[in-house]
């Protein structure tokens, strides 16, 4: 297979719905707190944290944790390589539409 094949620049980080979906929200804010992405997002905790490690090991996303009053406050944002990543992503999932259109 060559590179034009959209299926080989598909990542593999953003085949999982959850993954998908912290970066579509990373990606239309600046930062995004734990709880809010949970609220958001409609999981409990563990399974985030594992969605977020998993970017995170990537490298696609940032975490910031700070204090607020005496409250831990962790916040996420997406790293350049991780926009990067997930536009790559969005324009494969494109091509492989324009593909089937055309068939």
């Amino acid at each position: 297979m060559t590179g034009n094949n959209p299926f080989e620049k598909l990542d593999k980080a953003f085949e999982n719905r959850v993954r998908l979906q912290i970066m579509s929200v990373l990606m239309a804010n600046e930062r995004y707190d734990f709880n809010s992405l949970k609220e958001l997002l409609g999981i409990t905790d563990g399974n985030l944290a594992s969605h977020l490690k998993a970017l995170e090991k990537d490298e696609y996303i940032l975490v910031n944790k700070t204090f607020v009053g005496r409250k831990p406050n962790t916040n996420y944002e997406a790293t350049k390589k991780g926009k990067q990543a997930f536009e790559q992503h969005l324009n494969a999932l494109e091509q492989l539409i324009r593909l089937q259109k055309g068939m």
